[in-house]
This record gives structure tokens, C-alpha cells and sequence, in this order.
């Protein structure tokens, strides 16, 4: 495992680690992901092994435009008017995938529709261009702990299994892209709230839909983005063997998501924040409410799937 700024000679090391099959660790403006070559099947396996991700869980495929898009999936002018009005950026559309498509079965884990997205980050772009192809990336970390912002983050949990590590410095968002399917008749569908409000996306498709029964997007199981620890959710006041995570009018001390209570301020600290916790040696967390409204949607549904523990 070796860690290197993003740029330059460590960008071309790391397609040509890629090109040969291994993974490496980007930055995005979202979370770190776990990068490795969208079109060959044996890479993804190894990703997936990595990671001990679920293989019915599909993966998002990164790629730099709009253009590059089209290759990969069979876009309604609705999908495309919501591509040019937020990417690059962290949305990210599941639309049916085209018939000459070059992501591997397995990265849209057998599903007929494809999850796509053109990341913001420089690094990434810069990434996905010297590579020349997409990129399955899912969030650098083992499957269903806390998404990374940082290499660091990366470093900690997966270690020698990955290749490379590109440094980016923090992730700017700090939570990962709202899904978004729109169906072949412009039918939308929010998969997964996240880094881009339902309020933007329904200004252009109208009221979204909510997602069925089935796995047909990332982060939409149960139980993910969990640390250790138990975590109690809308808290005002905690346990004395809980440590408590404020936000706003509940902010107390340092561990705390925004003492001012700015949602894009406790969204960008939101993993960083349950990280550190965790790693104190915690058995309980308690977490302050948070509004629903805005990012606070995203925020309380990853907080939600923290928190659950299959019975």
C-alpha cells in the first residue's frame, strides 16, 4: 500500500495499475473511492472481494462527460437535462444500459440499467482520462462500515489491499451522490439521497418517486455506513455511557456535526465525525436530530442505516 499526492507521475502509476487489473484508492468530491477498471470482470471480483461487498449490490461507473455517458447507457432527455445541469458533480443516474455498453455484467451486478456519474474532483478526471475508460468506484472502505474522506481514512481500513492511494486532501462533500433513475418514459426515481437535495432534482423532473423492494442502486441495504459502535438517533439528551454527537442548539463541545446547525457543514464531517467516535472505543454513540429537510434527508438516511441491526 503506498500513499502519493494526486497528481502528475502518480496519476499515470495509477492507470497503468488499473490497466493491469489492481485498485486504486481516488479522491472525489464526495467520498474516497475504490477504483478499479469498470470493464473487466475479474477486476471488479477482486473489488468486490476487497471490500466483501455483496455481488447483487451494483457499483456506480465513473466517467468524465455527458458524451461518455451515452456509451454506457440509454439516457431520456429528462436524464440528460439533469447531466448538464449538476455534472460533473455528485449525482448519479440509473438509466437502462446501451446495448454496446462496455461496464461488465458483474459492475451492474446482472441489472438491466446501469448506475453512471461524472465526478467533480480534478484528481478523478484526471484519473478516468489517463485510464481512458469507466471506473467502478464504490466508497474506499469495507462494505457497510463508514464511507472514508480522507487517504487516511482509506489507509486504516483496507490497508495492502490496495494498491495505490491517491491524496486528494478531504473530501469537500463528505457524502456520496444522490441516485436518481429515470425510467425509459422520464419517470424519476430517487435511489438515494445525498449530496445534491431532492428540492434541485425534482425542480427539473418534478416529484420523485420512492425506490421499491429491490437492491438497484449502491447504499440502498439496510444496514451500511455502520461504525462499531451502537448509534442511538434523535437524542437530546444521553445515556451517560454515550458519547454524544451534537448538532446545532445540541452541540456541546468539539464532537459535533455544525454547532451553527449548517447541514452542508454536518454533512461534510458526518463520517469523519462517527470515524473518530468509533475509534475511541465506544460501545454506544448518541446522535442529536437533525432536520429532515434539505441534506438533512441524506444525512438521517445514512444515520438511519448506521444505526440499524438486523435482528
Amino acid at each position: 500500500m503506498r500513499i502519493a499526492l494526486a497528481e502528475g507521475a502518480a496519476i499515470a502509476d495509477a492507470a497503468t495499475i488499473l490497466q493491469r487489473g489492481g485498485l486504486v484508492a481516488m479522491p472525489t468530491e464526495t467520498v474516497y473511492g475504490l477504483a478499479a477498471d469498470a470493464t473487466n470482470p475479474r477486476a471488479v471480483a477482486h473489488l468486490f472481494a476487497v471490500k466483501g461487498r455483496p455481488h447483487f449490490n451494483p457499483l456506480i461507473a465513473h466517467v468524465p462527460d455527458l458524451g461518455a455517458a451515452r456509451r454506457e447507457a440509454a439516457f431520456h432527455p429528462r436524464a440528460e437535462e439533469l447531466a448538464r445541469a449538476f455534472w460533473p458533480g455528485p449525482l448519479t443516474l440509473v438509466a437502462p444500459r446501451a446495448a454496446d455498453g462496455r461496464v461488465c455484467d458483474l459492475a451492474c451486478a446482472g441489472l438491466a440499467t446501469i448506475a453512471v456519474r461524472a465526478p467533480a474532483h480534478p484528481a478523478a478526471q484526471a484519473l478516468i482520462a489517463a485510464f481512458g475508460a469507466p471506473l467502478a468506484a464504490p466508497s474506499a472502505n469495507r462494505s457497510g462500515r463508514v464511507s472514508p474522506t480522507t487517504a487516511q481514512h482509506v489507509a486504516a481500513d483496507l490497508g495492502d489491499d490496495v494498491d495505490l492511494i491517491l491524496d486528494g486532501g478531504p473530501s469537500r462533500l463528505g457524502l456520496e451522490s444522490t441516485i436518481v433513475a429515470i425510467a425509459p418514459d422520464g419517470r424519476g426515481t430517487l435511489l438515494r439521497p445525498g449530496a445534491i437535495a431532492r428540492s434541485d432534482i425534482e425542480a427539473i423532473t418534478g416529484p420523485l418517486a420512492a425506490p421499491g423492494d429491490g437492491v438497484d442502486a449502491p447504499g440502498m441495504l439496510s444496514a451500511h455506513y455502520a461504525p462499531r459502535a451502537r448509534l442511538r438517533l434523535n437524542v437530546e439528551a444521553p445515556h451517560p455511557d454515550e458519547l454524544y454527537l451534537g448538532f446545532g442548539v445540541h452541540a456541546h463541545g468539539e464532537r459535533t456535526l455544525s454547532a451553527r446547525g449548517d447541514l452542508e457543514e454536518a454533512a461534510a464531517n458526518l463520517y469523519a465525525m462517527l470515524r473518530a467516535l468509533d475509534a475511541t472505543g465506544a460501545e454506544a454513540i448518541a446522535v442529536a436530530p437533525i432536520p429532515h429537510t434539505g441534506l438533512g434527508e441524506a444525512i438521517n438516511d445514512r444515520l438511519q442505516r448506521a444505526a440499524f441491526r438486523p435482528a
